[in-house]
């Protein structure tokens, strides 16, 4: 079959007309992508964790974090540890799960798991001296719905120098005041995971 100038240029708004769907199509595909990504933050903002509580999670390169301020009162670095939420913990979840006597044994990952990553953690916040001298801390507890295991949500939190201040660490107390103020419905589970992930050095010293 040979075409003449005319069947081309009839051919010309047909190719035109696809492109434009193609394009349509891809804008539709990238929303949609776009959506999904969305859909894994929570309200607050915070990203909900996949991460394993059964397998070891890779940590930050070595020297890559620096905690604001140091002692008891420090803070992590936002950029590795902005925290991250367990998706199992919603507002709707609160009775069968935080708000549960011993529901954070049942998360809980094991020392075989945390030993190496608080390590690799310390490394990364070019934390010097023993292990024990800190404490592998959830930023948003899982007294809070934290993720259990994700190294977005984990750091080597400075603890008192004697084993009998470990019960006494500041941060510890703000969790425990904030779990209640959302057991008993006076605060809302987003609002308290935001305020410990942001600063909660401010929030301790309204709340705990």
């Amino acid at each position: 079959m040979v075409r003449t100038a005319g069947s081309t240029a009839c051919l010309r708004p047909k190719v035109r007309a696809r492109a434009a769907v193609t394009l349509v199509i891809s804008a539709i595909l990238a929303g949609a992508i776009a959506a999904s990504a969305a859909s894994k933050l929570a309200g607050n903002g915070l990203a909900y964790s996949t991460a394993s509580g059964h397998a070891v999670q890779r940590q930050p390169p070595a020297g890559r974090c620096h905690a604001r301020e140091a002692g008891i009162y420090s803070r992590p670095d936002a950029r590795c540890t902005p925290g991250a939420l367990n998706p199992a913990v919603t507002q709707a979840t609160l009775s069968s799960t935080i708000c549960r006597r011993g529901w954070t044994s049942t998360v809980r990952p094991p020392v075989s798991i945390t030993e190496p990553e608080k390590l690799a953690s310390m490394r990364a916040y070019a934390r010097k001296g023993p292990a024990s001298a800190y404490e592998y801390d959830h930023l948003v507890p899982l007294e809070l719905g934290g993720a259990v295991n994700d190294a977005r949500n984990l750091w080597p939190e400075p603890d008192y120098a004697t084993r009998s201040g470990f019960y006494l660490n500041p941060k510890d107390r703000l969790e425990g005041a904030l779990k209640r103020l959302v057991c008993a419905g006076a605060m809302t589970l987003s609002r308290a995971q935001r305020l410990i992930a942001s600063d909660w050095v401010a929030a301790y010293g309204r709340y705990a």
